[in-house]
């Protein structure tokens, strides 16, 4: 199999049709850090600013083949999975990374859309802790999500910091708690499993941020397929999400999608 200098990264995810979000928003993601991305498409989901209108499940056959194809001739560097749906596709998932060996898994849990539709079926997640989480570098859960996963509500720093730990015990190597949802400035948290690192941020008002957390994950992913060490993957993937927050672009009628090349789709940014 040729090596290539371009490192490839593989999306395991939902296909987004407004394209703000899911698969899309990973793909522009790699193109602009300067990886190949590669798919692996697991659900349809009919979607715009406004929100998710519905979605359906690829079959875990085509998901499979998809994974095969991509891993068998273009070998990537890194995984990153998002939207995974019904616990079957979970299932299966995990079982190509696993018995394929891929590495530099970062496992963003999608459990809701931003409107608040559901994109995780309750009866996967527990499949997901299980046998997703153990074989991940990074899990990348905003507030939420790590609610939902240490079953309490996670607000403040001890609390995030709690739910770290905690987390961090279900099986992967590291753990980013996404401040976007915190009450105050939107600062992340990475734990190991021995240190925090905090990673500040500034909140900034706009309502145009569909796509923040996909694109945060598959930014994380971007820099471990480059060969980055967890620390640094994390902060050059929240300076270039915080990027693209900021020139977030005004289309449709409710949430806009990031703007992941902002130096190409130009928007008038306010004078701070």
């Amino acid at each position: 199999m040729p090596d290539s200098t371009i490192p490839v990264v593989l999306s395991i995810a939902g296909s987004d049709s407004g394209a703000g979000a899911g698969i899309q928003a990973d793909l522009k993601t790699f193109a602009a850090l300067g990886v190949y991305g590669t798919t692996a498409i697991t659900a349809i989901t009919a979607q715009n600013t406004l929100g998710v209108q519905d979605w359906q499940e690829v079959s875990p056959d085509l998901i499979v083949a998809q994974i095969r194809a991509v891993a068998s001739d273009m070998r990537p560097k890194a995984v990153k999975t998002g939207m995974l749906g019904g616990p079957e596709t979970v299932r299966i998932v995990a079982r190509e990374i696993r018995d394929l060996g891929l590495e530099n898994l970062v496992v963003d849990p999608v459990m809701k859309a931003k409107g608040g539709k559901d994109l995780l079926l309750q009866e996967a997640y527990e499949i997901m802790v299980k046998e997703l989480f153990p074989l991940a570098r990074v899990v990348t859960p905003n507030l939420d999500e790590a609610s939902e996963l240490v079953g309490y509500d996670v607000k403040d720093l001890s609390q995030i910091k709690e739910a770290a730990k905690a987390i961090q015990t279900m099986g992967p190597a590291a753990v980013v708690i996404k401040g976007g949802h915190c009450q105050g400035q939107p600062n992340d948290l990475l734990y190991n499993g021995s240190e925090f690192f905090e990673y500040p941020g500034k909140r900034i008002d706009t309502p145009h941020s569909h796509g923040t957390g996909c694109t945060f994950a598959s930014a994380v992913a971007a820099g471990l397929a480059k060969g980055m060490k967890v620390r640094e993957a994390v902060f050059r993937a929240k300076e270039f999400t915080t990027r693209a927050v900021k020139h977030g672009l005004p289309l449709g009628g409710g949430h806009g999608p990031v703007n992941h090349f902002p130096d190409l789709l130009k928007q008038k940014i306010p004078e701070e």
